[in-house]
């Protein structure tokens, strides 16, 4: 189905079930431990061996010999893969630049370097351990402010919505800002973050002859199969994955990881099932995580706190051919300024992979701006609410012809600020207490892109009248399961509880796959086109005239009503389409947006900080799913507080690694840290995304949130930190004294 038109009145419209916040179809299974996670599947291949990967003792150089004697002796043992069994390196997945597998060099800690297959995983761990290796070690780069000063401007694409060329100048910014009456030149700094998702990367492989079987934790299953094909030099149609149930990705699990790779060596070479779960310190250290970053933003304006200039720099590291953490992005579309620069340089760090976390750009890059734009608002006096509505636009800054599909971020202000309380804030910061606590607000605002991409689906009308849907979309957590199913019901007039979604298998049409906030809105429009087709084929089947009604399990037509199941009364009918956005996202710009209010507590003698109250206010198009939209909002909300408080994965720059390489050393939040969270959704759906209306929210949630408690910390204390994780020991000492 090519959707190149906005929208019309269509059978979405009804609102039965999409819109109404529904509890997960798959609640059941996960509440009760029967959901089949990957590393769980025990019956999908019989007699599956464990593997145990091996990871790099150093950052940088070459493996010069490998001992395997002893391992390969031990008991248990079926295999032993090295790295030294394939001299080159196998190619990288798609959307990757590090080598999964292969060759002597070693280009981060942690790379994988063997795979040991034994009966039992404690004798495949044991049996690891017995491998001697010898390496000549080489000088690496692991200090971001050390080479930044040399970093290349570079331009980058984090394949989600978020990039930007290497120097993006509109209009004339050094004269602009030199002449502003009011300016600030600020730099901020955010640290390298992990996934640190729940679940490890997992996988059993299996082979039969030429083919290859994975059942895998990932995210989407398509770009999964062509990496595994590429790398393992296999043809495509002869991989499949499959993955219903994902324990958290966040970004991490888009791509296969050296446990789908080594699992599949490891079977190969034992001629069996292998099974492999990836130890946490190896999913930090080998696997990808969000870069850190140096970056300056300046911003001049009239007094009236009208923005006149507005450049942003962002400066991060990556492996040779990696990409750089996308942060200037949300600059180039939040403000309107005559005069606008933003650029990106990117150092060669030999620390392991930078790629795509929750948000990637938007996250770190608003971590900076709206904190920026909080001291302009300090700067000129003004309420920093009122600051950002005044520079509102309604068009791409960058691009005045192109308008925004739908944009409402004033009202998500406005909305935000009466429910919040903002009236009641001081605006001198450290004027307000609660006992010993110094008690403040802030606000920050929030962009993330909705990106519309091809997904397709299947539609089964079976002879009981139960509808079957198939499409390889995963569900993450996210509750794609449900917003399909509701999909599935609204278009064909049944119960909820009469549609049975299959997702995760390669076998099934192609989808968006989850990632980027576009998976609920994408998948469900495929299926809405695979439910269009299945409505022409029921009604060709029932000969059926004029306009026709599907509703209560029943098909109507003029007088005449024929149960939905009666279309099948001769072998189940089929219905298989995709959603092809064609160019509707260049003709408008699709983005959503969100305003974040938070109020914390810093305790005066300790400097800790708590979070006392938040709140999300969101324009994201048509709501599917009110209830799961919520969950993925607050869980954002969630990780916004870690990243602003806490999480920081500490790199050794003599060795080269992220040395707090698990959950005790790699702090997140838990419940104690989080307080009651508040999520509203503005009703504007958007007949310019899909026939759906709906955007995603599942990143919206995050952006913004760090800038917004940070300035809250200020507003509470007077003590302006701009460097993140805004931990005690960088405002302990000025904190004001208590009387």
């Amino acid at each position: 189905m090519k959707f190149d038109q906005p929208a019309g009145a269509n059978p979405i419209d009804q609102l039965k079930l999409i819109g109404r916040p529904t509890d997960r179809v798959d609640g059941p299974l996960k509440t009760t431990g029967t959901a089949p996670y990957a590393a769980e599947r025990h019956h999908v291949a019989p007699d599956q061996a464990h593997g145990y990967i091996l990871g790099a003792g150093i950052a940088k150089g070459r493996i010069t010999r490998m001992d395997t004697h002893e391992a390969r002796a031990a008991p248990g043992v079926l295999a032993v893969v090295t790295t030294l069994d394939h001299p080159k390196p196998l190619p990288p997945g798609l959307y990757n630049v590090a080598s999964l597998f292969g060759g002597a060099e070693v280009r981060h800690y942690h790379q994988a370097i063997a795979i040991v297959v034994a009966e039992t995983f404690e004798q495949a761990r044991a049996a690891s351990a017995l491998i001697r290796v010898d390496y000549a070690r080489a000088a690496g780069k692991f200090d971001l402010a050390h080479e930044a000063p040399a970093a290349p401007l570079s331009g980058g694409d984090s394949g989600e919505g978020s990039g930007a060329p290497a120097i993006d100048r509109v209009g004339d910014f050094a004269h602009a800002f030199a002449a502003a009456p009011v300016t600030i030149d600020r730099t901020y700094t955010t640290a390298d973050e992990s996934h640190a998702m729940m679940e490890p990367f997992a996988t059993i492989a299996a082979w039969a002859g030429d083919r290859l079987t994975v059942w895998t934790s990932n995210q989407t299953i398509a770009w999964s199969k062509g990496s595994l094909a590429k790398i393992l030099s296999i043809k495509p149609e002869n991989v499949r994955l499959d993955s219903p149930f994902v324990g958290g990705g966040f970004g991490g699990k888009l791509w296969v990881r050296a446990d789908a790779v080594c699992a599949a060596l490891g079977a190969k070479a034992a001629g069996r099932p292998v099974k492999v779960a990836m130890q946490r310190p190896l999913m930090i250290n080998n696997a990808t995580h969000r870069p850190a970053t140096i970056q300056r933003v300046r911003l001049g304006a009239t007094r009236d706190g009208r923005l006149t200039a507005i450049a942003h720099s962002s400066t991060s590291g990556n492996l040779p051919g990696g990409d750089p953490e996308t942060a200037v992005s949300p600059t180039k579309l939040l403000y309107a300024a005559p005069h606008r620069e933003t650029f990106m340089r990117l150092a060669v760090l030999d620390l392991p992979e930078g790629n795509a976390m929750r948000a990637p750009g938007e996250a770190p890059g608003l971590m900076a701006l709206e904190v920026a734009m909080d001291e302009l608002a300090e700067a000129l006096g003004m309420d920093p609410v009122e600051l950002r509505v005044r520079n509102d636009t309604q068009v791409d800054p960058a691009k005045p012809g192109r308008p925004f599909s739908e944009r409402h971020l004033v009202e998500c202000l406005r909305v935000g600020a009466a429910r919040f309380g903002w009236a009641t804030r001081s605006p001198t910061p450290a004027r307000v207490r609660d006992g010993r606590w110094l008690v403040g607000m802030g606000v920050a605002a929030g962009v993330r892109d909705n990106q519309l991409m091809k997904s397709a689906a299947r539609i089964r009308l079976e002879r009981d009248g139960r509808l079957t849907v198939e499409t390889d979309m995963t569900d993450i957590g996210t509750g794609s399961y449900t917003v399909l199913a509701q999909t599935a019901a609204e278009m064909m007039g049944v119960r909820l509880d009469a549609v049975t979604v299959r997702l995760g298998d390669s076998d099934f049409p192609e989808s968006a796959g989850s990632g980027g906030q576009w998976g609920a809105n994408n998948a469900t429009a495929g299926l809405y086109a695979a439910c269009l087709k299945l409505r022409e084929a029921v009604v060709a089947h029932l000969d059926l005239p004029g306009d026709v009604e599907f509703a209560n399990g029943r098909v109507s037509a003029d007088s005449r009503s024929v149960p939905l199941k009666d279309a099948a009364r001769n072998g189940p009918l089929v219905g298989e389409d995709g959603f092809d956005p064609t160019d509707m996202g260049e003709r408008w710009q699709q983005s959503t947006f969100a305003a974040h209010f938070v109020e914390v507590g810093v305790d005066a003698y300790t400097g800790v900080t708590r979070v006392r109250r938040m709140l999300a206010v969101c324009d994201a198009g048509r709501i599917l799913n009110p209830k799961a939209a919520r969950s993925q909002v607050i869980g954002a909300m969630t990780m916004g507080v870690g990243a602003a408080l806490m999480e920081e994965l500490a790199v050794d720059p003599r060795f080269g690694l992220f040395v707090n390489h698990d959950l005790a050393g790699y702090e997140v939040p838990v419940h104690a840290d989080i307080p009651h969270q508040e999520v509203v959704f503005l009703d504007y759906p958007d007949d310019k995304s899909s026939p759906m209306k709906a955007k995603g929210v599942g990143e919206l949630g995050l952006c913004g949130v760090g800038a917004a408690i940070a300035n809250a910390m200020y507003n509470a204390t007077g003590v302006r930190v701009r460097d993140y994780p805004l931990t005690l020991d960088k405002h302990l000492d000025r904190l004001p004294a208590m009387a």
